[in-house]
C-alpha cells in the first residue's frame, strides 16, 4: 500500500463549473451563480479578510497591544536662551535652578537649551545638550557650556554589582579549612 494507489471514492470529488452565463438550462445562467446586484456581483471585487458587512470589524474593536517604541523614547525638555536672562551675572545655573525658577516642569531625560532669543548675562550653563547657536550666544556673552551626562532612567535602574566581602572574612573562611585539616588527621589516630 501507497500514497500513489491511493483514490478518492467516486462522486465526491465534484468538478467545478467552467461555463457559466450560458442560458437557463444550464443552471447556471443570467447572474452566473453570483446572486443579485451589488458589489459582489461585478468583476474585480474583493472585500478585505476582516470585513464583516459594514459593522465595525473585530480588528477595530479591540485594542492594538504588543511592542511600541513609545516605551523607549528619549524625553528631552527643552529651554530658550532668552529665558536664561532671569538670572543674576556670574551664577551657575543647571537643571536644578531652571525647575525652581519655573522654566521647566521637569528634568525627564535631560535638558537641551536653544538658541531662540538672546542672552545678555554672563553664566556657566550646565545642560545636557546644547544647540550650536545657544552655545555660540551664551559664550558670545561671556559664559560657559557645561555638559551635564547623559541621564537615562533604564542605566539608573541597573544597579552596580554588590561588593564582594571584605577581607576580614575571608581570611576567617581560609582557617576554617586549615581547622579541618587539623582536626581529620586527630580523628584518624583516635580511631587507631
Amino acid at each position: 500500500m501507497n500514497l500513489t494507489e491511493l483514490k478518492a471514492k467516486p462522486r465526491t470529488r465534484k468538478r467545478p463549473m467552467v461555463r457559466k452565463g450560458r442560458g437557463p438550462g444550464t443552471g447556471k445562467g443570467k447572474t452566473a451563480g453570483r446572486g443579485g446586484k451589488g458589489a459582489s456581483a461585478r468583476t474585480g471585487f474583493t472585500h478585505r479578510y476582516y470585513f464583516e458587512g459594514g459593522q465595525m470589524p473585530l480588528v477595530r474593536r479591540l485594542p492594538k497591544v504588543g511592542f511600541n517604541n513609545k516605551t523607549f523614547r528619549t524625553n528631552i525638555v527643552v529651554l530658550n536662551v532668552r529665558s536664561l536672562n532671569d538670572f543674576e551675572n556670574g551664577t551657575t545655573v543647571g537643571p536644578e535652578e531652571f525647575l525652581k525658577a519655573g522654566m521647566i516642569n521637569k528634568v525627564a531625560d535631560g535638558v537641551k537649551v536653544l538658541g531662540d532669543g538672546e542672552v545678555t548675562r554672563k553664566l556657566t550653563v550646565k545642560a545636557h545638550r546644547f544647540s550650536d547657536s545657544a552655545r555660540e550666544k551664551i559664550e558670545k556673552a561671556g559664559g560657559k557650556c557645561e555638559v551635564i551626562a547623559a541621564r537615562d532612567p533604564r542605566k539608573a535602574q541597573k544597579a552596580a554589582p554588590a561588593p564582594k566581602a571584605p577581607a576580614k572574612s575571608q581570611g576567617k573562611a581560609e582557617a576554617k579549612p586549615d581547622a579541618k585539616a587539623e582536626a581529620k588527621p586527630a580523628k584518624k589516630s583516635s580511631k587507631s
